[in-house]
């Protein structure tokens, strides 16, 4: 938990997804002074035993059954290369929870990009209790949910709830990048959307990549080598002008 006055608040339903959308604006606000605490909600071990898809996934990560205490160290080496707090949840990753016959609810890409289970009814109430022992801040940021993952519905869900209007939307990083996808949430998601960019410094660009690059088990899921992340990573902050944040209409 945060040690210092917490004025921004990044939801992140995955560990790496706050630092992907919002590292470069997480650095900047740090640096200026500002405490940032990047909280992310599906951050706990599995209850059970992984299956096939769960253990093709650890497989390209090239790691075992302690996949998620080696994520979590990622992102807390992360967060500290950009001056950020972090929280850590107990929820699993959807790839890891399922019914009480055993069954997985997610075992496929189409899967976990789909339709939430109808098993997972509850979850969301899960998630809102935890959003509400969260510290005070002045602006909460949650996913906008581009790419449709089941785990970012859901935080964005429980978000809504508990922070109604006042909330604003990062552009989930890197499904942000498909030509397009960013206007087809705003589009299905109701009208009066204004979006706030953050200019990024060099320093904050390459800060940002410094932590990216922290998220090594995650590295061969989104990039080919170092030189192609920075690439993209610079072609998207030129694209939209830095990062870019939604609102229903107030401004960060």
């Amino acid at each position: 938990m945060a040690q210092k006055k917490t004025d921004t608040i990044v939801l992140a339903a995955h560990l790496d997804d706050g630092v992907l959308s919002c590292g470069g604006q997480i650095y900047q606000r740090t640096q200026s002074g500002a405490g940032v605490l990047v909280a992310t909600v599906m951050a706990g071990d599995a209850r059970r035993g992984a299956s096939d898809y769960a253990q093709s996934l650890r497989d390209r990560w090239q790691l075992d059954s302690s996949a998620e205490a080696v994520r979590r160290a990622e992102d807390a080496a992360a967060c500290a290369l950009l001056g950020a707090d972090f929280l850590h949840w107990p929820i699993p990753d959807c790839i890891y929870r399922g019914g009480a016959a055993g069954t997985m609810y997610y075992q496929s890409d189409d899967e976990i990009f789909g339709p939430v289970h109808p098993g997972e009814a509850g979850l969301v109430a899960d998630v809102v209790a935890l959003l509400r022992a969260l510290p005070a801040a002045e602006q909460i940021v949650a996913p906008l949910t581009v790419g449709n993952h089941v785990d970012h519905i859901f935080v964005r869900q429980a978000a809504e709830q508990v922070f109604g209007d006042r909330l604003f939307y990062y552009e989930d990083y890197p499904y942000a990048q498909k030509e397009g996808s960013v206007q087809g949430v705003l589009d299905r998601t109701g009208s009066g959307w204004q979006a706030t960019v953050y200019p990024l410094s060099e320093a904050a660009l390459r800060a940002k990549i410094a932590a990216i690059l922290a998220y090594r088990s995650q590295f061969s899921t989104f990039w080919s080598d170092q030189t192609d992340l920075e690439q993209q990573v610079r072609g998207y902050a030129e694209r939209v002008g830095g990062e870019r944040v939604w609102s229903r209409g107030q401004k960060m």
